[in-house]
């Protein structure tokens, strides 16, 4: 069977690719391409595990690799959600959470004595603020109709960083809620475990996990050019079912244990006991019981959603079986970047204490600023005095 060339075969190869649910393909040992046999229109013999994101068919063209999609997914992929929506609550994001964590952050360094639930908070606010920082990559990307103008390594850095503050958060929100879980429930206990060593070697823990879960998301190629869109070149939306199989299902499927499913469990135990301890004491605790049925309701609402469609997304073995929830996907996964925004005025914000310290540190700063404009003033009336009786 000759190759399939030129623009127009090529199209049409795209058209099939897309129409068609399951298609053999038959493997061309010189070059390694992928191409469609025509004489057959029997189910493949094997079942591809349904890629994360868009399933897109190779081809070279000019020595260069597109990707092909279907109608379907093309339609989904330049949607008003997913070139509006998705990364105006980006945005929103970035513009509050931002300011939000770099206070929370500066306070908590400078200002908080060194507790084990200050060490734990202060890593909180550097997960979020890191991933609130890579999202005008983002931003960008999806405003541009998904156009990735950077380079194809900064793509693969975006990605992993993305998702590994993602899964670092989750960690840590479960640490602190270990953290809390001791203080409250076994406080004898925690007085010979918990403590700043306690803290920075649990920290430590959690930030190599996560890089360990998400640097393999940089050996693997993610940026490709979309065949039959005036240049366009996606990020990471469009991927290779091949590929997807035999490298990204792992590290997502660990990512989805090890990153949320883990550590939510242990939030759900840690304050399903804080609760009850609290409720069985008898005395008023309104307030904790409130604010930790919050931080409770914030930690499943947001990271539950896009995690279950990426279950369900995997569970179909056919090529395209779940295809089109990536679409969903996407956007559920803009919601849970919320959490960044959340997290200061949950943890931080709700403390009157910790308010009280903001207050007081911008109060004294005003105070500074009245003193050395002050100083300025009649320093520079004393040197005018001085210049004067030098002549």
């Amino acid at each position: 069977m000759r190759r399939p060339c030129g623009p127009s075969l090529l199209l049409l190869y795209c058209f099939l690719v897309g129409s068609l649910a399951q298609t053999d393909y038959d493997e061309d040992n010189a070059n390694g391409d992928d191409r469609a046999d025509p004489h057959t229109n029997e189910t493949s013999s094997h079942f591809v595990l349904c890629p994360r994101s868009f399933p897109g068919e190779k081809m070279n063209f000019n020595n260069t690799t597109y990707l092909c999609i279907g109608k379907d997914s093309r339609e989904h992929l330049f949607s008003w959600v997913s070139t509006s929506l998705v990364p105006s609550l980006y945005t929103l994001v970035f513009l509050v959470g931002l300011p939000a964590n770099g206070l929370a952050l500066w306070v908590l360094a400078a200002k908080i004595q060194k507790l084990p639930s200050t060490i734990f908070l202060m890593n909180l606010a550097v997960a979020d603020l890191l991933l609130v920082l890579i999202l005008p990559f983002k931003i960008s990307y999806y405003f541009l109709g998904h156009h990735w103008v950077f380079e194809e390594g900064l793509c693969r850095l975006v990605t992993a960083f993305f998702y590994g503050n993602m899964s670092c958060s989750m960690l840590l929100l479960a640490c602190i809620s270990l953290d809390r879980y001791l203080a409250i429930v076994h406080p004898f206990f925690s007085r010979s475990v918990r403590g700043p060593a306690f803290a920075v070697g649990l920290c430590t823990v959690v930030w190599l996990g996560a890089a360990s879960l998400t640097l393999p998301l940089t050996a693997q190629r993610q940026s490709y050019p979309l065949h039959g869109s005036s240049g366009l070149v996606l990020c990471h939306d469009v991927l290779p079912h091949d590929e997807q199989a035999s490298h990204f299902l792992n590290i997502f499927v660990c990512l989805v244990l090890l990153g949320f499913l883990l550590p939510l469990l242990v939030i759900l135990f840690c304050y399903g006991s804080v609760i009850y301890v609290l409720v069985a004491s008898g005395k008023t605790y309104g307030y904790a019981i409130k604010l930790t049925v919050l931080v409770l309701a914030s930690a499943v609402t947001l990271f539950t959603p896009s995690n279950v469609l990426l279950l369900i997304h995997y569970s179909d073995t056919r090529a395209n079986g779940f295809g089109d929830l990536y679409f969903w996907y996407v956007l559920s996964l803009a919601v849970s970047t919320l959490n960044s925004c959340v997290d200061p005025f949950i943890y931080y914000y709700v403390s009157e204490e910790f308010r009280d310290k903001i207050k007081r540190e911008l109060c004294q700063q005003d105070k500074r600023v009245l003193t050395v404009r002050k100083t300025s003033k009649e320093d520079v009336v004393g040197l005018g005095t001085r210049s004067t009786s030098l002549i």
